[in-house]
């Protein structure tokens, strides 16, 4: 009943083409779902399920991980998987019994107390895992190309549609929205297990916020214009708030957390919200279809998709001014934690812009592989990462393109690229830990999450650029 619903929704409210979808083999040896229907949805398609399908993994799919834990740390089944499963791995396997050699991707068998893998393969950077003794079932290990400076550490498969990807503050949780899905899911960042799920009515979501003390999410949803508030630790709703407007997609708190602000993509306005109340005070009219919001201090940032726009509005006045006008379709943004800059990704110029926000210049930083999506900073501001969505399929975008997406690592002070990540089909969503650590992408057309371990700025600056130099032969199927 929800699922016809909400096709119906989508289908009413854009009147796009319907698609039967197949994927190509990724190189690394991952493939998305095969036999969804694809319903193009304004700004990015939107992937419905078809009655009876659900998304197929082969054995050389990089999975979820499911660790289990017997019930003493004596001798335990384990099973190891090294991915990509077509690499020449050979496994040094160390437990209190002694070593073992294993030529090949894959080991079943009994082991006993602390366990250590030392994994190599020509072309690809050494692994070492260690296995607690506590811990038995799956365990994967992911090799990395010899030049990438950032190390894969899991990869999963999500509901359809992963639009969005968030770390709770202390970096223990994994949100992921699901657009095309009936709400969200919680995973473990470190494992990829399916923590809990939370079922949204009437449709999907789109975006994830936290308060700083990681105790409440709110959570968009765009078919209805509301905002879930989820209280984080019994993952209930505690309240809806309703925008008034039409298709909301990101949210941004105020420093205090004391007001919400919410972008109608269709109406063309920011919803307000006063959250000791749960009341809208006022919808502020923007640029053209409103996107990435950015809140510094007295000024609401807005990204305007349509004829990319960089919009700075007087909260006080509720008056905005263009900062910047590209002709592209501005995206998202992220504040430097100083909130003396914003920066900013153009989808159609392929760009990073900078905004100071104590001038009001806007000036550009990096160029950056097709279809720039979602950024975000580490912690110290140094880091700008960029998911990429690749070039689009010329008939339409609701289909994989000829392309593989990427995740680049951008230096705020200089524009390089200090490390580039080949993804699957069309990264979307992204997020990075609030320690800096763990950087996490969706890969929105195969239903898939990566997460991977960023090195501190200095290693990765000393790291020669990583794949910087070499990731782009990559990209083309």
């Amino acid at each position: 009943m929800r699922s016809g619903l909400r096709q119906a929704i989508l289908i009413s409210l854009f009147l796009a083409t319907t698609v039967v979808i197949g994927f190509k083999p990724h190189p690394s040896g991952t493939q998305g779902a095969v036999g969804e229907l694809l319903v193009s949805a304004g700004e990015a398609p939107v992937a419905i399920a078809a009655p009876g399908t659900a998304p197929e993994l082969s054995p050389t799919t990089v999975a979820t991980s499911v660790v289990t834990a017997p019930p003493t740390a004596g001798s335990r089944q384990l099973e190891i998987e090294v991915y990509p499963s077509d690499a020449d791995a050979v496994m040094e396997i160390h437990d209190i019994t002694g070593s073992q050699a294993v030529n090949g991707a894959t080991f079943t068998g009994e082991l006993e107390g602390v366990v250590t893998v030392d994994v190599t393969a020509e072309g690809f950077r050494a692994e070492s895992h260690t296995i607690g003794a506590e811990v038995g079932g799956r365990r994967e290990v992911f090799l990395d190309p010899s030049d990438q400076a950032v190390d894969r550490l899991v990869a999963f498969v999500t509901g359809s549609a992963p639009k969005q990807v968030a770390f709770t503050p202390d970096g223990s949780e994994l949100w992921v929205t699901l657009l095309a899905g009936s709400g969200l899911e919680i995973h473990s960042p470190t494992t990829g297990e399916l923590l809990a799920e939370i079922d949204l009515p009437e449709a999907g979501s789109v975006e994830i916020i936290f308060d700083h003390a990681g105790e409440t999410a709110w959570v968009s949803q765009m078919e209805t214009a509301r905002v879930y508030e989820i209280d984080v630790a019994s993952r209930q709703i505690r309240r809806t708030l309703e925008t008034g407007g039409s298709w909301t997609k990101v949210m941004a708190l105020s420093v205090d957390e004391t007001r919400l602000w919410a972008s109608n993509w269709v109406s063309n306005d920011i919803s307000e919200f006063d959250l000791a109340t749960g009341e809208m005070v006022r919808r502020i009219p923007s640029v053209a279809t409103p996107r990435g919001l950015a809140a510094v201090g007295d000024t609401l940032y807005v990204a305007g998709y349509d004829g990319g726009d960089i919009e700075a509005i007087d909260l006080a006045t509720g008056e905005g001014t263009v900062l910047e006008h590209t002709g592209g379709a501005m995206r998202h943004l992220v504040a430097d934690p100083s909130g003396d800059v914003v920066y900013a990704s153009d989808m159609a110029r392929d760009a990073i812009f900078v905004i100071d926000a104590r001038t009001g210049t806007v000036s550009h930083l990096a160029t950056t592989d097709r279809l720039p999506n979602t950024i975000d900073l580490t912690p110290d501001g140094r880091l700008l990462a960029v998911s990429n969505r690749g070039r689009n399929n010329p008939d339409t975008y609701s289909l994989p393109g000829p392309q593989w997406g990427s995740v680049l690592l951008i230096d705020t002070a200089s524009g390089e690229v200090l490390d580039a990540i080949v993804g699957g089909n069309q990264p979307t969503g992204l997020d990075i830990s609030s320690d800096g650590r763990m950087l996490a992408y969706s890969d929105f057309l195969d239903n898939r999450v990566t997460v991977v371990e960023v090195p501190p700025f200095d290693d990765l600056a000393a790291a020669g650029g990583g794949r910087a130099d070499t990731y782009k032969a990559e990209l083309e199927k």
